[in-house]
Order: structure tokens, then sequence, then C-alpha cells
């Protein structure tokens, strides 16, 4: 969560920082601030809500020349101007991703020493801390080595010093950082986008690493010692931040899906591993991506023939280890910097058992973490409610499955053909699927308050992500549940006129669910399918018709619908639908 950007150099540093800001705002947009170095004193420029607010408030023709910038998802602390970052505690002014596990402690010590505390935040307590120990040490490169191993948690901090008026300083732990590099100066941000307008050549900051930053040059620190690291260059361009033409991000990155499955059909080859020798599959993952390894299971339980355990990452790192050691732990992750994702997956390793990562960006974290790592290549997602990832993650588990089910004899060479010719229509029928009318239906529904989703097998993983796509972008209440399991208690909720959006594409449980249905429908809800199979008529109010698939594309198809219709229903809500209230993009806290 949140977005940090600072910058020192030979341009004015107040439309460097409102624009990487603005880049960043979908890690957090409760609050939002700046400070910045003018005639050696530090200013600051907090603002409530969107990064506009902050921009009305700025005079981006200051004449400054360094600066930090921060937008905020709050953890400790109301949204208000008061907890926003910056926060500035005697000689230190300073910006924090993540969160300070032993900030109580530490208030505490501040608290006797005599410093007092204006916000609620564990930054403020941090900046403290580093305040104490610089007036002690006097240096703020011993400053940073000692912090290192006072403060614990996961954060990324960008530090202004006010005895340092041309050195702006960034040390991490867990939460990422980068630190950019060019012709007319130095920057640090979350995330490339954030300065991709002004450069491409960034370095990674490691855990514990230190960088001093002038105008000029950078130098780098672990341990107390001076290190080298090596230069990379990102690959993308600053289209990503456009909207293309398109009204919302969410929108042009469903439309961009026909090219990520076919990225993603080119990408896969290069994945040569065995996954043979491994008796059981773990998948740990967050969201949307939790999801997705649903998906996964039903297809390589079913056509691989190996166990799989889908395990939501936060719970996976507190529960008993049990974990076999012929096991493979897959962790699957948007950002690749998912903190529980992350977490689950250094714990597997410490424990000796083999890891896999299915990550869109990067030299991520999960990236550098895991034994092997496949790339989504969905290129970057700005909307907060993910579409084309989640369709990336997807097609590349299913494929995970398809080839594993292959080299295990368990399909022919005949049937795998047909399933990969059936991947390569994908992109025309997913287009097809795009350009369909959701207006329409979404009109039947956008003003309902609770919508149930059903699916049986594989059909109730995705009828899982279509709920939470729906509820996260247009805040309806809605709920999917195994079909079968609804007579259970939860068909109380169903009066007449109630939403529920069936997903039919097992053609193995299709009776089961047309029953599901029928029970529902004698209770009055208003039944919306989404299926590629013949079905009684009576069993539904209207249905949403997909291509001809197989059971390993099914999935990507169905929720094509599901994610365009939730964005019909959010459009005529009114919602911001690329930045959904309380959620942010990248979840770099746990």
């Amino acid at each position: 969560m949140c977005g940090i950007i600072g910058y020192v150099g030979k341009k004015k540093a107040l439309p460097i920082l409102i624009e990487g800001l603005k880049a960043l705002e979908y890690r957090g947009y409760d609050s939002a601030g700046i400070a910045y170095l003018k005639n050696n004193t530090i200013e600051m420029v907090k603002s409530i809500g969107r990064i506009s607010n902050l921009e009305e408030k700025v005079i981006e023709t200051e004449d400054s020349y360094m600066g930090i910038g921060h937008t905020r998802w709050a953890t400790h602390g109301k949204p208000t101007e008061n907890n926003a970052h910056p926060h500035h505690v005697g000689k230190i002014t300073l910006v924090h991703n993540g969160i300070i596990e032993n900030y109580k402690e530490l208030k505490e010590e501040c608290l006797a020493k005599g410093y007092t505390f204006q916000s609620d935040t564990d930054t403020e307590v941090a900046a403290a801390m580093i305040d104490m120990v610089y007036r002690e040490e006097k240096d703020m490169q011993k400053t940073l080595q000692k912090i290192n191993k006072i403060l614990e948690g996961s954060y990324a901090l960008g530090i202004l010093c006010e005895d340092d008026t041309d050195t702006l300083y960034a040390v991490r732990k867990d939460s990422p950082l980068i630190v950019g590099t060019s012709t007319t100066g130095n920057y640090i941000a979350s995330d490339v986008p954030a300065i991709i307008k002004e450069t491409k050549v960034y370095y990674l900051l490691e855990p514990n690493e230190i960088a001093e930053i002038k105008e000029s040059e950078i130098h780098f620190y672990k341990e107390g010692k001076e290190i080298e690291k090596e230069k990379k260059e990102y690959e993308g361009d600053a289209s990503v931040r456009d909207k293309m033409g398109y009204a919302h991000f969410m929108l042009k990155e469903m439309h961009e899906e026909t090219d990520v499955i076919q990225n993603t059909l080119q990408a896969f080859p290069t994945f040569d591993a065995s996954l043979t020798s491994y008796k059981k599959i773990q998948i740990v993952s967050c969201g949307s991506a939790f999801h997705a390894g649903l998906v996964a299971k039903s297809l390589f339980e079913k056509y691989a023939k190996v166990p799989v355990e889908v395990t939501i990452a936060s719970e996976y790192r507190y529960a008993p280890f049990l974990t076999e050691k012929n096991t493979l732990v897959i962790g699957v992750s948007q950002s690749g910097e998912t903190a529980d994702t992350l977490a689950a997956l250094k714990l597997a390793k410490e424990n000796g058992i083999d890891t896999l990562g299915i990550v869109n960006v990067k030299e991520s974290s999960i990236a550098r973490e895991v034994d092997k790592v496949i790339y989504t290549v969905a290129g970057p997602e700005i909307a907060v409610a993910t579409t084309k990832a989640y369709l990336a993650q997807v097609t590349t588990l299913s494929l995970l499955a398809l080839s594993l089910a292959y080299e295990k004899d368990n399909i022919t060479k005949e049937e795998y053909d047909t399933i990969m010719h059936d991947f390569s229509l994908l992109p025309t029928k997913v287009k097809e699927l795009l350009n369909k009318n959701y207006k329409e239906i979404a009109e039947k529904i956008y003003q309902k308050e609770d919508i149930f989703y059903l699916g049986r097998g594989v059909d109730y993983a995705l009828a899982m992500e279509g709920s939470l796509k729906l509820k996260e972008i247009s805040y309806i209440h809605a709920e999917a549940y195994a079909a079968g399991e609804l007579k259970h208690g939860t068909i109380s909720l169903i009066e007449k006129g109630t939403p529920v959006i069936s997903v039919i594409t097992d053609t193995n449980l299709k009776e089961k669910i047309v029953s599901n249905n029928k029970e529902v429908h004698a209770r009055g809800a208003y039944i919306l399918v989404i299926t590629n199979t013949d079905i009684p008529e009576e069993s539904y109010d209207l249905k949403i018709e997909l291509p001809e698939g197989n059971p390993f594309t099914n999935p990507v198809l169905a929720v094509v619908p599901m994610q365009m219709l939730g964005y019909e229903v959010a459009l005529l809500r009114k919602c911001d639908i690329d930045k959904p209230k309380n959620l942010a993009k990248s979840v770099t806290v746990e």
C-alpha cells in the first residue's frame, strides 16, 4: 500500500513529485502530501483525499529542486491531514510505506525522551526514532544502519535531513523501493511507472540497503559498507499511464485482454521445468489470485491427477506447517510484492519446500524469492480491480495444468493439440465477448443491493471472482456460493426480484446447477445464466452465451462477461471505477 516519490536534481521538484504521485495513486488515495526544500528550509503541504486536492494547494513553480511525496492507504489512524505523510520530527522529515510493528514500544521510548506526537501513525514514531538516533550519531549513514536494527516490520522510507540540504536518503525492508537515475537528477519511487516520464533507468533497493542520493551521484550502503549495484532498464513506456481514449483504465485493460492471452501463449513455452516429481501442489495467494488458484485446483486434480490445496496466504503462515517435502508451493501475485504471499513463500523455503512464483512484475520480491518463476506478461495494470492480470494468471495456470497432464500421459497428443488450438482461438473469442452489450443487462440489476452468484466445480471458483469484481467496484453486496450449498440456509434471503447470476460451463454438473436454479427461481429470483451449453429456458430469465470452449479455456471465457457486467453496473451507479473506496492495488502490508 501507499506510494512514495522523491527527487533531487536540476529540474524543479514539485511538478515531478505531483506527476509521480498521480502515477502512484492506485497504491492509496486516502490522503497525500509533499515536503520540499526551499531556501534551505523544509516546507510541507498535505491534503486529504485525491492527489487533485493536493495539487490545488501546491504552487508547482516554487523554486525547489529536492523533495519527497506520498499517497496514503491508511493503516494507523484515520485519513486526516495530521495523519497524512510526510511527517516531520526534529531534523527529520520522511515518507513511509509499510507497517512498523514495534511502534508502541518505540513511542514510549520517544515520549520518555521528551518527544511529542501530532498524529496517530507509526510513521511519525519512525521519524522521531530516526531523529533521536541522529542526534546521538550526528551522521545519517550511521543512523540508518542503527535504525535498520531498531525498526521491526516492513518499511520503505524516503528521508530528508535538515543538516543535509543536498541529499535524499532511502532505506527499505520488505516494502518495495527503487532508485531512478537520469541526466537531470535522481529519484526514489515505489514503482517504475511513477518516474517513467523522467527515466527508465533504475536500481532495485534490496532489504536493509541504504541509498544516499544527490543531484549527480548515488551511493549505496549495506551494513556500513558501500556497495555496487546493477543498473536496470524498464521495458515498458509511458503509455501505461494513458487511458488511450477509454473512459477508465479498467475498460482499457479489459480490452487489452486479447493481447494478454496472445502474449501469455507465446511466453509460456519458455518455462521448461517439469512438475512430475511433485506428489502435491499448494497454491498460496490472496484476492483474485486466490480465485485463480481455485480454478487451477480443479484442472490439476481432474486432468493431471495431482492433489492441490489452495490457501489464503495470510492464513498459510500462521497455520501448523504440515507441508511435505515432495510438495510444490506456488505463489500467485499480480504485483509480486503481496506481503502475505511473500511471507508464505519464505516460510515454505525455510522448511526446504520447492517454490514457484507466478507474477506479473520482473525483479519483484516474489520473483527473486522463489526457486522458479513464470511471468504472466499482462503488462502494468493501473485500475485497482484486476482484470487482465487475473485473466493472465488463469491462462498461465491452465496451461501449466495442461502441460503436466500431457507429460503424465493423462491426455493424448491429439487431445493436447486440440486444446492448444482452442487456446489459439481465445483472443478472437474474448474480443467477441468484450464487444457484447452489457449495459442493458446492467440496467436490470444495478439498483439492487444484494446479488448472489452460483456455480459448481470450477464454475464456483469463477462465480467467486465475478462476485468480487462486482462488489469491489459497484459496492453492491454480492456473494458467491457453491450452488448446492445455497439451500442449506442462504436461500432464505432470496425474495422476488433478487438477482442470481449462475455460471455453467461444466457439462458434467450442468443438470445439478439447473436444478439449483429452479429452486431459487421458484422463490422469485431473477436469474442470469452465463453459459456455453444448452439449458432449459424455464431455468433462467436471461442468458449470456459464451463461445464454444473446453475445460481449460472455459474459465477464461466465462470471466470476461462478469468483468464487463461489473464495470457497467458500477458505471450506472456512478462509482469511482478505477479507484474504489478503501482499496489499493499493491498490498504490501499484512
